[in-house]
């Protein structure tokens, strides 16, 4: 699912600068190069969904590591909820539907 072919930004305030970066050692930039790639999966956070739209991207840093991010869009600039290194659970289902994107 493609919502939003290339980010026209991102949003980090106070909130969320650095939040990511001391949790889970994953930095703003990280966070960015995920959506650079165009290897991306992009999925519905359906449960996490009441207040916003929020979704899950699952994708390659520029060092080809894979994260996990949670986001929400807000006037077409991605706001990064959350962000950690891919468990290996996401990490294999992320290479299976990368290879056969119709999963």
């Amino acid at each position: 699912m493609r919502i939003l072919s290339k980010p026209i930004e991102f949003e980090w305030d106070a909130g969320n600068t650095n939040k990511n970066l001391i949790k889970h050692k994953v930095s703003n930039k990280e966070c960015e190069d995920v959506f650079t790639s165009n290897r991306f999966l992009l999925l519905k956070d359906q449960p996490h969904s009441s207040l916003e739209n929020r979704y899950i991207v699952i994708g390659p840093t520029v060092s080809t590591k894979i994260l996990k991010l949670i986001i929400t869009l807000r006037d077409r600039r991605v706001r990064v909820i959350s962000a950690r290194p891919a468990s290996r659970k996401e990490r294999q289902f992320y290479e299976k539907t990368i290879k056969n994107p119709e999963i």
